[in-house]
């Protein structure tokens, strides 16, 4: 396992939890983000995620390293998955460990913020009636969809 890596398995957040403990910390965070069914009434029958693996883990160090520069004392693992994902799957776990919760609270959203703003992972969602790549992560489906 690496910190910060792209993964075509299954993800044990534990793995990564253990990773981030430390004896100084107070705290961690741990994030899992999964694959859900439901959309705003789109029924999602399954995700299918690719990625530039080279430079989304160069990406992926990249947000470890900002969270350690901008709150001291924190450690982070961070892992996505690609290929075809089912719902309830795993897409991505963070964890962050710190000194004081609200540090690994804090730290733990920033990342998967920029991991939406950075990271080289494209996403296409599956329904039942049709499918789609979704290049910006912060859109929210299309609104004719509905």
């Amino acid at each position: 396992m690496k910190a910060f890596e792209v993964v075509t398995e299954p993800i044990n957040p534990q793995l990564y939890s253990d990773y981030v403990l430390r004896p100084e910390a107070g705290a961690v965070t741990l994030f899992t983000g999964h694959v859900r069914e439901w959309t705003k009434g789109v029924r999602t029958l399954y995700l299918a995620y690719e990625a530039y693996v080279p430079m989304a883990e160069k990406k992926l160090a990249e947000i470890g390293r900002e969270i350690e520069d901008k709150w001291e004392g924190t450690s982070v693992a961070i892992a996505h998955r690609i290929g075809e994902l089912q719902i309830s799957d795993i897409a991505v776990v963070i964890a962050v460990s710190s000194p004081h919760r609200k540090t690994a609270y804090e730290a733990n959203e920033y990342a998967i913020e920029r991991i939406k703003e950075i990271v080289p992972i494209w996403k296409k969602e599956i329904w039942e009636d049709g499918e789609e790549w979704i290049g910006d992560q912060k859109k929210k489906p299309k609104e004719e969809i509905l």
